[in-house]
């Protein structure tokens, strides 16, 4: 149901149910799970997505959840257009397949074996048709998020896919043979299959093959798409590629989970905003207005104590709410660099007891994260987070100057209470790392300030809220590929920097894990023997220096007051609105109808 709109839109939530889900002949045969085990086989499907994969088992399943799943859709698409009375040839001008990133890839085949297998349709005419039906967004540059399948598993499960799989390849590869002639460097790369001692199935390289549009997320992203991720492709199709930044919904991420604000917002510039966010500019004007300034922080106090409450009545920590609320929400992942922003905790805790004149900005620093089932070390830097928050909370040294805090079954629902009392936003990924991020939008328009690197959304936040408004550190894209091809080694910043190596060196003994010396020592490990895969000890030292400005700026409240009215008033870009209208106009070419 949309907002303030008669409009309905149908979702659909699929649910796998075995054909016979009992069976009597093997229940009185003493085999009580064989009885049920059809139910249980089916009930996997749709009971837990995306299992855990680093075992044949689990990508199975997985395998098996994504082609469920894309098969209901699809079938119950063609139902859709056919029963509203629509020809097959009709189905591009009707309906696009958006894939979401490349779970829903195997939806190509399967249209297609559809078109020819069931309606009798030629190759030619089927693709005439799929081709023009389906558009891919990618939402990740990472080599290890772009699925690949071991073509053997779908063979097995899925083989008329993998002959269909197969034609859509060798067409393709012709054409490639048509531009680059005799390049097999060109073919080998572009090829839905990997050759390898293991053939594999490259979900993405089908995606751009079978799709009519691909978009990337943000504009930074989009361009290292056509740059880095797919510049063949972008050679042979160069109108296909796009940019679609990502939006958030202002309905759910301030009027809804801020009324206080919203409240706020409304008696200054009316109630249109919500579907008209390029209005909330109109209380950019307020930002140097000190009745306003105190409203506006009222509000981020009494959003920043009941979030004080819950942490006291579910995790028994007393928090001060005077003091900075520096959040950082989203997946445990190395690329994101929660372990960067741990190394920062442990240098605040260094020198409070280490250096004698050292003013710490009082602060509270809010993890909420969950890590993939099969992640090991982000198992380990989860594990790292709450044990020095439990030595950090609990020792009168550090007094109130810093507390550590991570939310247990980070969610929907806490989100809504941890971003309206964010005054810092932690968006710190590896600079070409993140292909947009939400989460940024979300405190920003909550009058968080963003402490972060020049990746993703971040360089779009920072176009429109400006440098003053906004804390920028670390290498760039080109910096980050200058530190690669130089041989980064990151034991010259470990054995040069003395803040660094003293933060690095707590994670080997037993300060936070006493009796049990080296338990944190896997993220230790991971930085240094393990390489440091995404430069965290590069950006260590301008990481720090940003937080210094940053607490600085807190301690004058009527200066951070205009910074963080400015974030909400300057961020009306990033609306989910704009971003479906972005769809509507450059990707779907629809025509708006009367409501």
């Amino acid at each position: 149901m949309g907002y303030e709109s008669d409009t309905v839109y149908p979702l659909r939530l699929w649910e796998c149910q075995a054909i016979a889900p009992f069976s009597l002949e093997s229940f009185n045969n003493g085999d009580y799970f064989e009885a049920q085990h059809a139910l249980i086989d089916a009930g996997n499907i749709t009971k837990v997505l995306y299992p855990n994969d680093n075992h044949e088992k689990g990508k199975t399943l997985r395998l098996m959840q994504q082609y469920f799943h894309s098969a209901a859709s699809v079938r119950d698409i063609l139902r859709r257009h056919q029963e509203a009375g629509f020809t097959l040839a009709d189905l591009p001008k009707q309906e696009t397949i958006q894939l979401n990133d490349t779970h829903p890839t195997i939806a190509i085949p399967e249209l297609m074996r559809i078109l020819i297998d069931e309606k009798g349709l030629t190759w030619d005419d089927a693709w005439a048709i799929s081709s023009k039906t389906f558009a891919y967004t990618n939402h990740t540059l990472l080599p290890e998020a772009l699925e690949t399948w071991p073509e053997s598993l779908i063979q097995r499960l899925l083989p008329r896919h993998m002959e269909i799989i197969f034609e859509i390849n060798h067409r393709f590869l012709q054409e490639v043979r048509k531009m680059w002639p005799g390049d097999g460097e060109k073919q080998a790369k572009l090829s839905i299959i990997e050759e390898g001692f293991h053939r594999m199935v490259r979900m993405a390289n089908l995606c751009v093959v079978g799709s009519y549009a691909v978009n990337g997320v943000a504009a930074l992203h989009s361009e290292l798409v056509k740059k880095d991720l797919f510049p063949e492709f972008h050679e042979m199709y160069p109108t296909r590629l796009h940019n679609v930044t990502n939006g958030i919904t202002p309905r759910r991420w301030l009027k809804f989970c801020n009324p206080g604000l919203s409240n706020l917002i409304t008696d200054k510039i009316g109630s249109e905003w919500p579907l008209k966010l390029e209005q909330l500019s109109g209380i950019a004007k307020y930002a140097t207005d000190a009745k306003f300034q105190k409203e506006f922080m009222a509000v981020k106090k009494q959003n920043k104590q009941r979030l004080a409450d819950w942490v006291k009545e579910n995790m028994g920590i007393e928090l001060d709410t005077n003091a900075i609320f520096d959040v950082m929400i989203k997946r445990l992942h190395e690329y994101k660099r929660q372990h960067l922003d741990l190394l920062h905790i442990l240098s605040l805790y260094h020198r409070i007891l280490n250096e004698p004149g050292f003013e710490c900005t009082p602060r509270v620093c809010f993890f909420g994260s969950k890590a993939a089932p099969g992640y090991h070390l982000a198992k380990e830097i989860i594990f790292a987070i709450n044990k020095i928050a439990d030595k950090i909370n609990n020792d009168p040294r550090i007094g109130n100057k810093l507390k550590v805090v991570f939310i247990p079954d980070y969610r929907v629902s806490m989100a809504e209470m941890l971003i309206p009392a964010a005054d810092v936003s932690q968006q710190i990924s590896l600079a070409g790392k993140e292909a947009s991020g939400t989460g940024n939008m979300k405190m920003a328009l909550n009058g968080a300030l963003t402490i972060g690197t020049m990746d993703g959304a971040n360089v779009e936040i920072r176009e429109e809220v400006g440098d003053e408004n906004i804390y920028i550190f670390g290498l760039d894209v080109e910096g980050v590929k200058a530190a690669k091809a130089a041989g980064y080694n990151p034991y010259d910043y470990y054995n040069s920097d003395s803040l660094l190596k003293a933060s690095m060196d707590l994670l080997t003994g037993e300060e936070f894990t006493p009796g049990q010396p080296g338990l944190l020592r896997a993220t230790f490990d991971s930085l240094l023997d393990g390489g440091d895969p995404y430069l965290c000890l590069a950006d260590f030292a301008s990481y720090v220096k940003a937080h210094e400005e940053m607490g600085k700026q807190y301690q004058d409240q009527a200066g951070w007051a205009k910074k963080a009215i400015l974030n909400t008033a300057l961020v009306g870009k990033f609306t989910s609105d704009r971003s479906i209208r972005d769809y509507v106009n450059n990707i779907w070419k629809l025509e708006a109808v009367s409501r």
